[in-house]
């Protein structure tokens, strides 16, 4: 069994535990991220967003062929509690599967994709921020989560162009 992980943000330049078995490549399936959800460290990360316009993801192979291998590995490098059932995304194809995944999947001939499905998260779980929010966040951070959270975004790749990225870049000057 061929299993993929989709990324678009850190798991692409911080892997840690997660067992990749070849490179990341640019080609993933057109995804709605966005700069959305307000991670544990500060930074304003990228998230599945379902009202965000589509951009290319990233994918790699995992070294694991079981499919709770790959949601475990996934959950420990994200460290999403067990109990939490949102946090991991799967698909597995099968058979006659149709729709925009399993025509990507059938075409690399991919047998399951996991990524990860935490939702937006301003002010609480859920809550998607608005582009103006976001700007207004990243504003009000000062010292080492400001730092944390330019890197964040300098580091995500320049593929994953989304309008909130646009917005930040414009009036922040974060390139």
């Amino acid at each position: 069994m061929v299993i993929a992980c989709l990324g678009w943000g850190s798991l692409i330049w911080k892997p840690d535990v997660l067992p990749i078995a070849s490179e990341w490549f640019m080609d993933g399936p057109a995804l709605p991220v966005e700069f959305s959800r307000i991670g544990d460290g500060g930074e304003l990360a990228t998230a599945i967003c379902l009202n965000a316009p589509p951009c290319r993801v990233f994918w790699t192979v995992l070294a694991t062929d079981s499919l709770e291998q790959a949601c475990s590995a996934l959950r420990e490098r994200e460290q999403i509690p067990a109990q939490r059932e949102d946090g991991i995304g799967v698909y597995l194809a099968q058979g006659s599967s149709t729709g925009p995944l399993a025509h990507w999947a059938r075409e690399r001939q991919v047998d399951a994709l996991v990524w990860t499905a935490l939702p937006p998260r301003l002010h609480s779980e859920g809550h998607l921020p608005t582009s103006e929010d976001a700007v207004a966040y990243l504003r009000s951070l000062t010292g080492e989560k400001l730092e944390h959270a330019r890197d964040y975004i300098r580091q995500v790749p320049a593929q994953i162009d989304t309008p909130y990225r646009r917005d930040i870049q414009k009036q922040l000057g974060w390139k």
